[in-house]
């Protein structure tokens, strides 16, 4: 039993490893390689996907959420197809144990390995959700799949990059010692919030994944999961999408120079930058184009921190994956660093 076992499970292991490779290398290695030279030469990556070239989002309507949408949509779909079959991967390709014993802890090693483990993926925070709930649906400790989820984005290489020649290294430092806070912070705290009953409950549930687990059904299971998964959480995600971009000129109904420091503008584009959803590295257009229409540093410090790591498509695609009460205080964190980074950036910028 054991013979036959071992080669497929090194079969789950080759394609699982062939997928992430392949795919990350033609979806995010390859292209973000090539923009870093268009950031450095240009000091831009394109239009702002909020406003293009105007100084205002547009008016709310089924026009303007389509026209987000297909935006967007064009600008993530192949990382979500990534992350769907990733995320679906861990769950059948993967032994239970090893992820359990990478991430399964709810101590701060686990916190550490999820935040590295995150760092070639680059994703947005949607595309990161599906691989999230497979790692959550592998026992993956909470707090290191958040600060896998949350590094994907705010600790995001290529982001960092080109944040620094587009808008000045000091926003990359600002974002990266942010960040760091953010993903290994709230990751700690996040497992601080796991009882003896639940951490008693996720050791429970592996020991019926190792015993249930069957190499000699991986890639049947896979699709079912893929299948599963991708039913459940793309149509909400398209729902929520469409939703904001109708909403895009509720939360950033105007941009100029009386935008300034106050402390009111750097809490609301705190909050905004929290709920709306954008493309991986789309915070550094949006925050240059802002800046060069006169706001404040402020606001754009606030984004800097908030507009990557969460927003509402991407809480909702998690609300099966940890509790409530988790996801709300990743979210009132988030908003919390994005005041922080707000205020820091007015009074350093």
């Amino acid at each position: 039993m054991t013979t036959l076992r071992q080669p497929r499970v090194a079969l789950g292991w080759m394609v699982f490893l062939l997928i992430a490779v392949a795919g990350l290398f033609y979806v995010k290695w390859f292209p973000y390689y090539n923009r870093a030279f268009v950031a450095a030469s240009q000091h831009s990556i394109g239009k702002s996907i909020l406003m293009g070239a105007s100084a205002t989002a547009p008016e709310p309507s089924w026009q303007a959420a389509l026209d987000y949408a297909m935006a967007y949509g064009k600008a993530i779909w192949q990382a979500m197809v990534l992350g769907l079959l990733l995320g679906s991967a861990v769950q059948a390709l993967i032994p239970p144990r090893w992820v359990a014993r990478a991430l399964g802890e709810h101590n701060f090693g686990s916190v550490v390995n999820g935040g590295l483990m995150s760092l070639p993926g680059m994703m947005c925070t949607c595309c990161a959700a599906p691989v999230v709930a497979g790692l959550r649906a592998r026992q993956a400790a909470p707090g290191a799949a958040i600060a896998f989820w949350l590094g994907n984005t705010v600790l995001n290489p290529a982001a960092l990059v080109f944040m620094g020649f587009v808008l000045g290294w000091q926003w990359t430092g600002l974002r990266l010692v942010l960040g760091m806070l953010m993903v290994f912070g709230l990751g700690y705290a996040v497992n601080r919030m796991v009882t003896p009953a639940q951490a008693a409950a996720s050791r429970e549930a592996l020991s019926k994944l190792v015993q249930e687990d069957d190499p000699g059904t991986a890639f049947s299971r896979w699709l079912k999961i893929l299948g599963r998964m991708t039913l459940r959480l793309v149509p909400e995600y398209i729902v929520l999408v469409l939703l904001l971009g109708a909403a895009r000129a509720w939360l950033f109904p105007h941009i100029g120079p009386d935008i300034g420091n106050a402390a009111l503008w750097i809490i609301a584009f705190a909050v905004a930058g929290t709920l709306f959803v954008i493309p991986t590295a789309g915070e550094v257009p949006i925050i240059q184009a802002m800046l060069s229409l006169g706001m404040a540093t402020g606001p754009a410090g606030a984004l800097l921190m908030t507009l990557p790591p969460v927003s509402v498509p991407s809480l909702v695609m998690l609300g099966r994956s940890f509790p409530p009460k988790v996801l709300a205080f990743v979210a009132a964190s988030v908003v919390a660093f994005g005041v922080i980074g707000g205020v820091v950036a007015g009074w350093l910028f």
